[in-house]
């Protein structure tokens, strides 16, 4: 059947399965925006206020669902608008199709309206990117866009397709969904290997992130640490790949990681880490990371291996296979005096911060949230003090529920995160933790929330500085605060009510729960619920960059 370029990219999206896309229309995507209005009932198209919210929402719908996320935006300044959140997704390893037209072809290289070269712009951070010339290549590089994306690490793909592209008409041939069946081949000298080194270690330790999370392998991580009585600890992209209050999980490990894993990694004489990259907010110190351990990698990217920290063994696999295929090889143990030791650690020098119940103190707001909201709740962060505390103090005890950036470290991010979360799971709590530096970054996007009625919880931990900055300028620039006290006055209460939402104000732990409360009852658009936190409120214990758990802080 004859069909032109506009039709053709919703038919091989259908086919991909896509039922939702967010994204902003504009002059070069006109021809596309018409299709999606033709078919507007077999894919759902979120206008966004921005482009950048649109590649977070994107973003955030594929972290929660496990597929691919797509975003559609028009040349010029709409293609670069998604450039942040690309450059977030593909830090943290998220499988997202980012569409964009251009100006027609006749007109590319000659500086024409609203054109620029965003292939070009985003090759650094795209997994790969495609400039669609001729109408009968497009079906075939949307299906290879979807494949990328999802093959192997996953991560974004660009396509741009010019205007006149997106007009021309060609033969379409119907073709079958991208199904992603990577098989990692880990030799068996290898599974006993690592199993030897298992059964010798008298302290081992896991270390494990995003790829556990990715791939679907809490379960098979579990059922490791619990035969080899193995402890771990996760990093800020693994959150809930572990429950919680599994007695073998140390919590975070690194810059604000728990003191007891800090320590554990420490002196542990064999380290596993499957699935993370030895980043610097790990690794803060690289020549001095685990002195004492063999550190075996598992890591499905073999550039990653041997790039931060230097590893004694290393196997190429994703974290579900090389788990399912390594169980068998390892033998039932027992380390009674290891795990004494870091539990004589967690009781003495693990950090306890203080309760009061007449100011809002970050850890009790967040176990208040958890508490009234329920284990199903989604929560999704901006980055800064409340993001690190929303880790310290998470009580997530499923995958796939806590999302924040972690790689690029994306001011702005949670909301749209949110939004992607409530579109794939409309009758869910979905809450949003945020500071107030980071709330200002999209805030714009509230008016999404209401136009489609999304419940979005929104907190913002009031301090009014940005607070991670400033506890840096506390504690190694002599308090010196430059451009971090905001000094603004945003009435957040009545920002809801213009955008057409609902807004409270929280100052105790009373007030919040009194607003959590209407805010759980109101499931016909977004509360955002202002909560007052001292601007002196520090998120520890801390290892400060470039130190080892020797230099840490904790007061």
């Amino acid at each position: 059947m004859v069909k032109n370029g506009s039709e053709i990219l919703v038919e091989v999206l259908v086919e991909q399965g896509v039922d939702t896309i967010f994204g902003y229309p504009g002059g070069a995507v006109l021809n596309i925006y018409d299709a999606l209005y033709k078919n507007s009932d077999r894919i759902r198209h979120i206008l966004t206020a921005h482009e950048q919210g649109a590649a977070h929402a994107a973003d955030g719908y594929a972290r929660a669902t496990g597929r691919v996320g797509v975003c559609l935006a028009t040349s010029g300044p709409g293609a670069t608008n998604l450039v942040t959140g690309i450059a977030t997704a593909y830090m943290d390893s998220i499988p997202m199709v980012a569409i964009t037209g251009n100006v027609g072809t006749n007109l590319i290289g000659r500086d024409s309206f609203q054109e620029v070269y965003i292939a070009g712009i985003t090759m650094p951070i795209t997994k790969h990117n495609f400039v669609v010339r001729h109408v009968e290549e497009l079906a075939d590089t949307i299906r290879s866009a979807f494949r990328i994306a999802s093959t192997g690490r996953p991560g974004p793909v660009l396509v741009d397709i010019p205007k006149d592209v997106t007009s021309a008409e060609c033969e379409y041939h119907p073709g079958e969904k991208v199904e992603v069946h990577d098989i990692y081949e880990i030799p068996e000298e290898q599974l006993k290997a690592v199993a030897n080194m298992i059964a010798e270690a008298k302290r081992p330790m896991i270390y494990y992130g995003g790829g556990v999370n990715t791939a679907n392998a809490g379960p098979a991580l579990l059922e490791l640490m619990r035969k080899a009585d193995i402890p771990s600890a996760h990093t800020l992209m693994a959150v809930g790949c572990i429950p919680d209050n599994e007695p073998l999980s140390l919590g975070l490990v690194g810059m604000h990681g728990t003191v007891s894993a800090d320590w554990a990694v420490e002196r542990s004489d064999l380290l596993l880490c499957i699935g993370a990259r030895f980043s610097d907010r790990v690794a803060t110190n690289p020549s001095r990371f685990a002195p004492r351990a063999k550190r075996v990698h598992v890591d499905i990217d073999a550039a990653e291996v041997n790039k931060n920290i230097g590893v004694e063994y290393s196997v190429i696999s994703d974290a579900a296979s090389f788990l399912q295929k390594l169980l068998p090889y390892v033998q039932p143990a027992e380390h009674r005096a290891w795990r004494a030791q870091i539990a004589q650690w967690h009781e003495k020098l693990d950090y306890v911060p203080k309760d009061d119940e007449s100011v809002l103190h970050p850890h009790q707001l967040l176990h208040t949230v958890y508490e009234m909201c329920g284990e199903d709740m989604f929560l999704t962060t901006d980055v800064g003090q409340h993001q690190l505390w929303s880790v310290q103090y998470n009580r997530c005890v499923k995958p796939r529920h806590f999302l924040t950036s972690g790689g690029l470290g994306t001011m702005g991010f949670g909301y749209g995160a949110a939004m992607g979360v409530q579109i794939a799971f409309p009758d869910s709590t979905v809450v949003h933790i945020t500071g107030d530096g980071s709330f200002h970054m999209n805030l714009n996007e509230l008016c999404t929330s209401v136009t489609y009625g999304l419940p979005i919880i929104t907190i913002i931990m009031n301090n009014n500085v940005l607070g991670n900055v400033r506890q840096w300028q506390t504690m190694f620039y002599e308090k010196r605060y430059s451009q971090t006290d905001l000094y603004r006055k945003t009435d957040y209460v009545k920002l809801a009510e213009a955008f057409g939402g609902r807004g409270y104000r929280a100052s105790n732990i009373a007030e919040l729960r009194a607003a959590l409360e209407k805010a759980l009852a109101y499931r016909s658009g977004p509360v955002l619920i202002e909560c007052v936190v001292d601007k002196d409120e520090r998120v520890l214990p801390m290892i400060p960059a470039g130190g080892t758990i020797d230099d840490l802080v904790a007061d």
